[in-house]
């Protein structure tokens, strides 16, 4: 079974059905689908998005990307060179939830939370933990702008439902992976992304860390060199696919490609046991459903 991890819903960008086809098309059994934390986003110049990976994987470069992208207006949405995207403060788990009670044997759910704008993340979770879909929380300290530490009464119910916590770190407190799985060493963690923003400073501090796994999503933030070097890094046991739909590389009239992070897996992992580790079988051992 190929499942993508993360991946958000935008009817507006992708409607359901049209979702549905797409991962028809590109032989996708299952996504984990999860609220988006932001508006459309356009797609990025090659040469800027790859002109951003190359900083951030260099620690000694990293503080010009960094001046780049933690830039916010006053209403706290995020300004990029080129764009403002306007960032969802509330997320809205009904859409998704809804979408996987309609389509049961092709959605999971993931219940996002932002303990940042003086939301009730822990009643959040409460409401959607014993969900028949729900997969466990995500959460983006990046974009929403709130310490890590803020998910740790959260992260105590996943504990004891053994479910996992997908989050997309930032930088200082958004992003300090260590001690916040200090805190909870049971806590199951992906980092999405594969660890952006700090990639390879990151994994050397969670090598040893079982329990914390990446997932390759975004075909901004992760190539194929990227891959290679995480899943080196880490293990093939610990990468998990994903695409972060509906944003990142187009095809055409088609709109966003949905096989384009699938096909570079395949490409990256020629051994097909690898691939079927990396495409659905790391991430079904990890989670725990709803019975």
């Amino acid at each position: 079974m190929i499942i993508d991890c993360h991946q958000h819903l935008l009817p507006d960008i992708i409607p359901t059905e049209t979702l549905i086809a797409k991962m028809d098309k590109n032989g996708i059994d299952k996504i984990a689908l999860m609220a988006s934390p932001c508006g459309p986003i356009p797609e990025p110049s090659p040469i800027l998005i790859s002109s951003m990976r190359f900083s951030l994987t260099r620690s000694w470069l990293r503080p010009l990307s960094k001046k780049t992208i933690t830039r916010f207006t006053e209403e706290g949405d995020v300004q990029l060179p080129t764009s403002v995207i306007k960032i969802l403060k509330k997320p809205d788990n009904p859409l998704v939830f809804a979408a996987a009670e309609r389509h049961p044997d092709r959605f999971l759910a993931w219940c996002m939370v932002n303990p940042g704008d003086n939301q009730d993340a822990l009643a959040e979770y409460d409401r959607w933990k014993d969900h028949p879909s729900c997969v466990g929380v995500k959460a983006h300290p990046f974009w929403h702008r709130f310490p890590l530490k803020k998910l740790l009464p959260v992260a105590e119910r996943l504990v004891a439902k053994k479910a996992p916590l997908i989050v997309h770190l930032g930088f200082g407190d958004n992003g300090d992976i260590l001690s916040f799985a200090d805190e909870l060493p049971e806590l199951k963690i992906i980092i999405a992304h594969a660890g952006f923003p700090c990639y390879s400073d990151t994994w050397k501090i969670i090598k040893n860390r079982k329990k914390i796994l990446v997932d390759l999503s975004a075909t901004s933030y992760v190539d194929e060199k990227i891959m290679a070097a995480v899943a080196s890094c880490l293990g093939i046991e610990r990468c998990l696919f994903g695409t972060d739909g509906p944003f990142g590389s187009h095809n055409g009239h088609e709109g966003f490609d949905m096989g384009l992070i699938k096909r570079r897996i395949e490409k990256v992992f020629p051994d097909k046991g690898h691939q079927r580790m990396i495409l659905g079988e790391n991430f079904m051992n990890f989670i725990t459903l709803n019975k």
